[in-house]
């Protein structure tokens, strides 16, 4: 195909315009225009208009002329040609003297019967006015509409399509510009090392440059959505004070070919010109996608085209001394190998989501704005909220604020914040929601089994609260605090694994009925399971073997098979745990039935609940000891850690299962 050129848009407007301003499509009598014209004397024109050859007569007072449009059948004898050549209106121009004889002889012929049409008066000046403002009018209209979509072709620069391969880069002259430094990034204290080496090479590059070293081209910064990196880029900007160029992967892609390719090369043209400085491409995975070993024509084969551009900029036969090249992405497996290799990106830099310390770190510095009571207390918080990240943190503060207002309240408390944590993690509470008493006590029934197999399972999770007020889609749901765990054991799966069938497990023995209700249960079950089996290498009859393969993400790397054996270990594994759940709560029956008539008289209920039924927990895992520190006095008070493990749905229809993530990823993920 060949390539767009603006030169056609030219001419085909040009061409366009010219047709409609020098080509006269209306006529001026009742008959139209769309016919060729003729000179004719007055003599003949009055032994034609007597022969009743006329049609219509208009009449100019002006200009003494008059057009005498021609009957279909006489336009042979008058034009000596068919209508094919003559068009349908044709007429014959004729110049007169006199108007009242003109009148006169019109007269006579309609009395004789000759003449039978209109007679018609036209003031040539004024008609000439209107036609030329009309033509202004149309003019001045396509006028508009070319600059209205250069300008859109430009992206709304100054300079409209002329300026459509330049870069849409935003420049700030100076980095501190921005107003952000490291001390706005709470936490990331690895990740700020690794930047701090590029902001203190801009500052004082005599000190590397003396001991020969470089410092990196490139630097990516890699983690999972909202855990800072845009703020990161920033804040180096920042520190630096050197000229700071800000875009997104998906300002170098247009609809027309080359044009990204234009945009990266000027980019860097600008940036040399700028040296010392940083350039930042935030979502780069939207130009630096792997390029196919296929190629396709169209959009694809312009990606890769821009990518190409990007790849030579960065490190190809020229240079770009003191250029330094910064980029974000949360998917990082998707980019090019060639673009992540030393010499343009020389490291990668993992932002992770926050631990403990960092948490609180970061809800100091969310909390500088919000007006907060001496009942919040950040210690609590962070524990509260494991696996949140930045974003999310900030997303707790200022919901627990909307709280805070819609209370009518001067300050935000410790509820408002537990409630925001709820209110995030298991949706908002329907307690307007109708049930019957049947599916309350069934939905009873379900989260007090999952709540008495965690109490009695070793590396189960301790128990927070269990709530069979309806959340979100859920209509039941136990909040557990989850240990912070680096890696995670094989005992301690089949825990969580045996913890999560132990609602479905309490349906079956205590109702006579299972339902719909552990669809989001036994998915993470099954999940787990296979992930244990395939992945871990933790199965009886396939140990030690590992079936992940990234590359082959569409195609199984095991024969069909194995895939059976995987199947059938996934089934036993499942099946155990849930043996084992239903022999823990035969075991302890009367205990479990005594916390499900809790729940139906409460709706809510807390560790301490439990732990007055069964006891303490025969084992006292680390997140155990954290919570007994700051255990609650009253029953009425939500206890300090409190997450969302198991968000059980019991409704009527598969469809309204509900499916919310735990706020850590499932172990056998992680492994």
């Amino acid at each position: 195909m060949p390539k767009f050129n603006m030169t056609w848009v030219y001419v085909v407007i040009l061409i366009a315009l010219g047709l409609l301003f020098f080509t006269n499509n209306g006529g001026d009598g009742q008959s139209g225009g769309g016919g060729i014209a003729k000179k004719e004397n007055y003599s003949n024109f009055k032994e034609l208009v007597m022969k009743g050859a006329a049609d219509e007569v208009v009449v100019n007072n002006e200009e003494k002329e008059l057009r005498m449009y021609v009957k279909p059948e006489f336009i042979q004898e008058v034009f000596q040609a068919d209508v094919k050549q003559t068009g349908k209106n044709p007429y014959l121009e004729v110049e007169f003297g006199s108007e009242d004889k003109l009148e006169e002889f019109l007269d006579d012929a309609k009395e004789k019967g000759k003449f039978n049409g209109h007679l018609n008066y036209k003031n040539e000046k004024s008609g000439d006015t209107f036609n030329t403002f009309l033509n202004i009018f149309t003019i001045l209209f396509f006028v508009i509409i070319m600059v209205m979509f250069f300008r859109r072709m430009g992206g709304g620069s100054g300079g409209g399509v002329f300026n459509v391969g330049k870069s849409k880069a935003k420049m700030y002259e100076k980095g501190n510009d921005l107003g952000v430094t490291f001390k706005d990034v709470a936490g990331q204290a690895g990740a700020k090392e690794e930047v701090q080496e590029i902001v203190d090479f801009l500052k004082n590059p005599q000190k590397y440059t003396n001991l020969g070293a470089k410092i990196p081209k490139g630097a990516l910064l890699v983690g999972p959505p909202g855990t800072g990196k845009t703020l990161l880029a920033k804040a180096v900007a920042g520190e630096a004070g050197v000229p700071f160029f800000s875009m997104s992967g998906s300002d170098f892609v247009e609809m027309f070919v080359g044009v990204g390719a234009s945009r990266v090369r000027d980019l860097f043209r600008q940036a040399k010109e700028k040296s010392p400085c940083i350039i930042f491409i935030d979502e780069i995975d939207a130009v630096g996608r792997a390029r196919s070993k296929n190629p396709a024509m169209g959009g694809n084969d312009e990606r890769e085209n821009t990518l190409n551009a990007l790849l030579t900029e960065m490190d190809g036969f020229g240079t770009n001394s003191g250029v330094i090249i910064m980029a974000a992405t949360n998917r990082a497996d998707m980019l090019d190998s060639a673009l992540l290799r030393a010499g343009r990106f020389d490291r990668q830099i993992h932002v992770d989501l926050p631990d403990l310390n960092e948490r609180k770190e970061i809800f100091i510095v969310h909390l500088k704005p919000v007006k907060v009571d001496n009942s919040v207390d950040i210690d609590l918080l962070a524990r509260q909220t494991p696996g949140f990240s930045g974003a999310d943190i900030a997303n707790v503060c200022n919901e627990a604020a909307l709280i805070a207002a819609r209370r009518n309240s001067g300050t935000v408390c410790r509820q408002d914040f537990l409630d925001a944590v709820d209110r995030i993690i298991g949706g908002l509470e329907k307690k307007t929601k109708v049930m019957t008493a049947h599916e309350k006590r069934t939905i009873a029934i379900h989260e007090a089994g999952h709540a008495t197999i965690s109490w009695f399972c070793e590396h189960a999770n301790p128990l927070i609260k269990v709530s069979i007020v309806p959340r979100g889609k859920a209509l039941g749901a136990a909040w557990y605090l989850p240990e912070e765990r680096q890696i995670t054991t094989k005992e301690e799966m089949l825990d969580e694994m045996c913890s999560l069938m132990g609602g479905r497990a309490a349906e079956e023995l205590f109702t006579g009925h299972i339902s719909t209700g552990a669809m989001n249960d036994l998915e993470r079950a099954t999940k787990s399971a296979y992930g244990m089996i395939a992945y871990a290498g933790m199965g009886e009859e396939l140990p030690n073997i590992c079936y992940y393969n990234q590359e082959a993400q569409f195609q199984r790397p095991y024969s069909d098979t194995t895939a059976k054996i995987i199947d059938n270990e996934v089934l036993k594994m499942v099946n155990e745990q849930y043996d084992r759940a239903k022999s823990i709560l035969l075991e302890h029956k009367e205990g479990h039935n005594a916390l499900a008539e809790l729940l139906i008289s409460r709706e809510v209920i807390f560790a301490e609940d439990v732990e007055k039924i069964f006891g303490k927990r025969p084992w006292v895992s680390r997140s155990q000891e954290i919570m007994g520190m700051d255990a609650p006095e009253e029953q009425s008070s939500l206890p300090e850690e409190s997450d969302l493990s198991d968000n059980t749905d019991n409704s009527e229809n598969p469809e309204n299962s509900e499916k919310t993530d735990n706020s850590e990823k499932p172990k056998d993920e992680q492994a």
